[in-house]
């Protein structure tokens, strides 16, 4: 959710391309890769669209891919080296 979001950001616990977000109104473009802790775990997720308007959660999920093959098994994708 956008509150859970905000939050987030607060605590500082968001990073777009490996770097820390300090407000909530960042923006992120596809290609982006977006990193979070949520539930003491680290999220990694690249932005693949973005969204016209706010809709269903199933259309919000087709804008992102999970990069965490931790948490999404061993087909998922990894995350692009460092540069």
């Amino acid at each position: 959710s956008r509150s859970l979001a905000r939050e987030l950001v607060v605590q500082g616990a968001v990073r777009v391309n490996r770097v820390k977000v300090e407000r909530a109104s960042h923006l992120v473009k596809p290609g982006d890769v977006v990193t979070f802790v949520l539930h003491g775990r680290v999220m990694a997720v690249r932005v693949e669209a973005a969204g016209v308007r706010r809709g269903p959660a199933a259309q919000a999920r087709a804008l992102y891919v999970v990069l965490n093959v931790a948490l999404t098994g061993a087909g998922a994708e990894t995350p692009p080296p460092r540069t």
